[in-house]
């Protein structure tokens, strides 16, 4: 597949100075800017995605009458966590 570009973008120089800053060594601006495109775009579907499940639950919650308390889900979520913390340190 071919490869094509993205529109340039102006930026004030600050920013393109701060960019540049935070360069890691043999990395340059393009691959830089690439990387985050990547990461905002898998942050963007990943954001998708959790609405998508929410609402999801949602419409089930009302079609079963079946509500969970915010404390509830809490207290399971921490027993996992506590569960997989002591499978970890065997």
């Amino acid at each position: 597949m071919k490869s094509s570009t993205i529109p340039s973008l102006r930026v004030k120089p600050e920013l393109r100075q701060a960019a540049e800053d935070v360069l890691r060594e043999g990395e340059t601006l393009s691959s830089f800017m690439q990387e985050a495109l990547l990461a905002g775009i898998q942050q963007r579907k990943a954001q998708q995605e959790f609405i998508a499940r929410g609402l999801a639950s949602k419409t089930e919650a009302q079609r079963t009458g079946e509500y969970f308390s915010g404390e509830d889900v809490f207290d399971e979520l921490n027993g996992m966590l506590n569960q997989a913390e002591e499978e970890n340190t065997k």
